[in-house]
């Protein structure tokens, strides 16, 4: 084999071993919900916002499992057309951080916020459904 033949068929195979990786580890990453409210994936980390009238509960999940969410906190902007609120959420569960209230919460409304789990400080953002 040439070496020009040799070098194309190394390339071929790296290419198809990295795409195949690619493919099993975007498998592996669940990013449905899973507690019926709009999914954002941050460093491979999903944050599930459920907003409703009374409450806004965000569920933090890594790789399939509940995050420990007892220390953590999170703030949240939720913008509409109208109207603009901040949000701060506690602990309130294993993997859960919520706020209860009256939120004006619709189809479309914008949410960005910052979540801080073990010292460590994300960005999310979501628009509802």
């Amino acid at each position: 084999m040439t070496f020009s033949k040799l070098s194309t068929a190394l390339f071929a195979a790296l290419s198809l071993s990295m795409s195949q990786g690619v493919l099993a580890s975007e498998k592996d990453h669940d990013d449905k919900p899973r507690y019926g409210g709009v999914v954002s994936v941050v460093k491979d980390v999903n944050y599930e916002l459920v907003a409703k009238p009374d409450s806004i509960t965000l569920y933090v999940i890594d790789h399939g499992k509940p995050v420990d969410t007892k220390n953590a906190s999170a703030s949240l902007t939720l913008l509409s057309a109208a109207e603009k609120s901040e949000v701060k959420l506690a602990p309130a569960g294993e993997n859960k951080l919520e706020a209860k209230g009256n939120f004006k919460v619709q189809p479309g409304t914008k949410v960005a916020g910052s979540v801080k789990i073990d010292g460590k400080l994300n960005s999310v953002k979501f628009t509802l459904k």
